[in-house]
């Protein structure tokens, strides 16, 4: 797990964990930050619009890249 960095969240009154790079959560800590709705709603948001068999790291890698290349959706 060298390079990764673990955060804490509650989805759905349940803590998980997610470890990922560094990058990707300097990127999902802006686009919180300019929907103004706090990490925690944008993690939520990306879980309840992520696909079953997809993994929550998955999802917020996803997510970042889609956001760094300007892309709409979560």
């Amino acid at each position: 797990m060298r390079g990764l960095i673990k955060r804490s969240v509650s989805l759905a009154g349940h803590r998980t964990s997610v470890a990922l790079e560094a990058a990707f959560w300097e990127v999902l800590d802006a686009m919180a930050a300019r929907r103004g709705g706090g990490f925690a709603g944008l993690v939520a948001e990306i879980d309840r619009e992520r696909d079953g068999d997809t993994p929550l790291a998955s999802a917020l890698r996803v997510a970042a890249l889609r956001d760094s290349l300007g892309k709409d959706g979560v």
